[in-house]
């Protein structure tokens, strides 16, 4: 897995609401997602791009900040390219919302050539499910792909109450499709703004699975979106201990490492890696 940003726990807030704009860049979120589509009315659009132009540019850099754009296909899209293209380094990445092919990163990839600002796809369409392997392997830009369960729960029928178990095909499938192309997979959000036993549920599910975090739509969320997928202390340790035998197994010039009596191979270093990555070590 190539070097990418901790996305534990990673706060969407209105790009159009400069007062909850600022409480979410002032939170301990790992990311914060400053949203141009959903939670900005038609008419204030333009209003939102110059705020959200500001908040960007204007933030200390503790933390990842991304901006959702509205989908490729509205009259805004382009726009929001160009803005977001304008500030270089000072925002982490993009999210693409309602991607349904490999081409619509790539329009967007293009749209940021020559800079360093990462893409994440937002998959919330059947289409998007079916066409997976090919979004994950669209562009070298490309960080995380992300659930989006709103419209695709919409569009499938399935009832809003469902339960995150019931979700279990299309979160594999996504899963399996991030980790073949060496990127993250982020959870969507939770329907809810309470920090619940609901919520967390939902969060320590798709941590089990081994997805890397969750989008949350309230700060009283975060704390519980971290911790459900921060690793234990004793995880840390025994992946430290991994790679450090693996370090000295390459230094001996030795074809194989052993660590308390098992043999290491590629697999176990992977995992090792994932979970320091996960708590910021390399």
């Amino acid at each position: 897995m190539q070097n990418l940003t901790r996305r534990r726990a990673v706060l969407v807030a209105p790009g159009s609401d400069e007062r909850k704009a600022l409480k979410a860049l002032r939170s301990t979120a790992d990311e914060v997602v400053l949203d141009l589509e959903d939670a900005v009315a038609s008419a204030k659009k333009a209003e939102a791009r110059d705020l959200v132009r500001r908040l960007v540019l204007e933030s200390d850099g503790s933390r990842a900040v991304a901006v959702r754009i509205n989908a490729l296909t509205t009259p805004w899209a382009e726009d929001d390219l160009a803005l977001c293209a304008s500030l270089g380094a000072a925002l982490t990445s993009i999210v693409v919302p309602k991607v349904e092919t490999a081409q619509d990163l790539v329009r967007a990839d293009h749209a940021l050539a020559g800079t360093d600002i990462g893409l994440q796809a937002l998959v919330e369409t059947p289409v998007g499910v079916q066409n997976i392997a090919d979004i994950t392997r669209a562009v070298d830009r490309l960080e995380s792909v992300i659930i989006g369960y709103a419209d695709l729960g919409a569009a499938l029928g399935r009832s809003r109450t469902a339960l995150p178990e019931h979700w279990l095909a299309i979160q594999d499938g996504i899963l399996v499709a991030a980790r073949a192309a060496g990127i993250q997979a982020i959870d969507g959000p939770f329907l809810g703004i309470a920090d619940d036993d609901a919520f967390r549920h939902s969060a320590a599910w798709t941590s089990a699975l081994g997805f890397d975090g969750k989008w949350v739509i309230h700060p009283a969320q975060v704390e519980s979106a971290a911790a459900a997928f921060t690793p234990t202390d004793t995880a840390v340790e025994d992946a430290r201990r991994v790679i450090d035998a693996l370090a000295a197994a390459e230094a001996a010039g030795a074809g194989a490492a052993q660590l308390d009596g098992q043999m290491l191979d590629e697999a176990v270093a992977v995992a090792a890696r994932r979970v320091l990555a996960q708590v910021g070590a390399q």
